[in-house]
């Protein structure tokens, strides 16, 4: 066995092999998505696609895996940090979302924060998703849930989200990662506490799921 693995396979016993043979794609590679992406690396997940169009701003600097990189298309550079994983840079639109299949994969973990795509996204692959809901103006990483979207609270992103599905007739109970936290103020202020911890916890949830269902 891989030496980098070894602590992994401590903990997960026969189980780490259905992590390793996970297959994955996470969309949206920024503050909470690089995360997951660091976390399921080092986890041992083998099979690993990002897709992300944007480059790195000095603005990420303060939350975001890759950031030093300013200038640089993101899953570009996540290549280089990530061996093998697979990069595909492009803005992940309804039309996007509507011309790809991702039911290939075992995973989509959804970290963008475009509201029409993740719409699009939850009514056509629900099952498979693992969602992330608004992350910036907060400070408390504690307040971070994993519950049905129709309960959760203080995200205005989320009521956003909520209301476009209702329209669309999606009542499914559908579970989103989000934070109770009241925001701390209006503009996009934002703390890798918890932009992370919204990462991490992606991760581990994603890990579980591999356990649980291959």
């Amino acid at each position: 066995m891989d030496k980098r693995y070894e602590r992994c396979q401590m903990l997960f016993g026969e189980n780490f092999s259905k992590i390793q043979k996970g297959k994955v794609i996470i969309l949206g590679v920024g503050g909470v998505g690089g995360h997951a992406l660091d976390c399921l690396y080092r986890s041992g997940v083998q099979d690993i696609t990002i897709v992300d169009f944007d480059r790195y701003d000095v603005t990420n600097k303060n939350r975001q895996i890759g950031s030093e990189a300013t200038g640089e298309y993101k899953v570009e550079h996540l290549e280089k940090i990530y061996p093998g994983i697979k990069g595909i840079n492009v803005k992940i639109d309804i039309e996007w979302v509507k011309n790809n299949d991702l039911s290939k994969y075992d995973l989509i973990l959804d970290a963008i924060d475009d509201i029409k795509p993740k719409v699009e996204l939850i009514k056509k692959y629900y099952k498979k998703m693992i969602s992330s809901g608004g992350s910036a103006k907060k400070t408390d990483p504690t307040k971070i849930e994993y519950i049905s979207l129709w309960k959760t609270t203080n995200d205005p992103f989320l009521r956003k989200i909520r209301t476009m599905l209702k329209k669309d007739k999606f009542d499914k109970n559908f579970k989103v990662i989000f934070n109770t936290e009241v925001p701390k103020i209006a503009s996009k202020g934002s703390f890798v506490g918890v932009t992370g911890s919204f990462g991490l916890t992606m991760c581990s949830i994603a890990i579980n799921r591999l356990i649980n269902t291959n």
